[in-house]
């Protein structure tokens, strides 16, 4: 199957990004990555593959391998455009996170969102991850003008991990982990229905994070076709989920 992963020109997380890719491509599907600007390389937050400070906070080094191999087989050297997404063309949709100033081209862009709405209104597989999940949040369904997550189940970044992150850094480096005005599970609970019911956050989390052999620290949740997670600890059960869900469905055009 087809699954579509659109991405910032820069500042991605690299192990939401690199993770998903590598377990949908082990399981034989093709995953086609897409920038603003057709053809734009894109790079991830480097200072998730160095350490955010003092060489820590940043990428394991299995995420960080499995992104140079990313970075080697090619994947980010022919993206699509957003312009030229056809939503009927792909199988799945993911929608990585990522907390550096660059992620605001993503997060923030209405041409994403309008691909995203139809792409939804198609009922296939869409997970979401971190500040991906905002993208969902800041989409519209035509009919309602309401979120297209307003009845869903759904996690995201945890309003007390990100206050944390901000906390440790901003004496040194300031806003990088607000990419936006609002914390991630505010906007997130805003989108929402019945927010209280709705919202899952999961246990509480410090640094402890899933691997592919372990997801016993990773939390996601999936509601219909839809799958989400809360950070990159929960990227390996995530895509493991995700890959599930894309598998269970009817392969596109039957």
């Amino acid at each position: 199957m087809r699954v579509l992963i659109p991405l910032p020109d820069h500042d991605f997380d690299v192990t939401e990004v690199a993770v998903p890719w590598h377990i949908l491509r082990d399981a034989g599907h093709e995953v086609i990555f897409a920038t603003e600007s057709a053809g734009t390389i894109p790079e991830a937050d480097p200072r998730l593959l160095t350490g955010v400070m003092f060489g820590r906070m940043g990428a394991e080094p299995d995420a960080k391998s499995i992104y140079m191999r990313l970075v080697r087989s090619g994947g980010f050297s022919s993206t699509v455009g957003w312009n030229e997404i056809e939503p009927g063309e792909f199988d799945g949709l993911i929608l990585p996170g990522g907390h550096a100033p660059g992620m605001r081209q993503f997060l923030e862009s209405e041409l994403l969102q309008g691909k995203v709405s139809k792409f939804w209104s198609l009922n296939r597989p869409v997970g979401a991850i971190c500040h991906g999940v905002l993208v969902l949040a800041r989409t519209r369904d035509p009919a309602t003008q309401k979120s297209v997550l307003a009845l869903r189940n759904t996690t995201c970044l945890p309003k007390y991990l990100e206050r944390a992150a901000y906390f440790l850094t901003s004496w040194r480096l300031g806003k990088y982990y607000r990419t936006s005005p609002f914390y991630v599970e505010d906007e997130v609970r805003a989108a929402l229905e019945k927010p209280d019911e709705q919202f899952r956050r999961g246990k509480v989390i410090l640094s402890k994070r899933g691997t592919m052999a372990d997801d016993s620290a990773a939390f996601v949740v999936r509601d219909e076709n839809y799958v989400s997670a809360r950070w990159p600890g929960d990227a390996y059960l995530f895509a493991s989920r995700f890959e599930d869900l894309l598998e269970s469905r009817p392969v596109r055009g039957s």
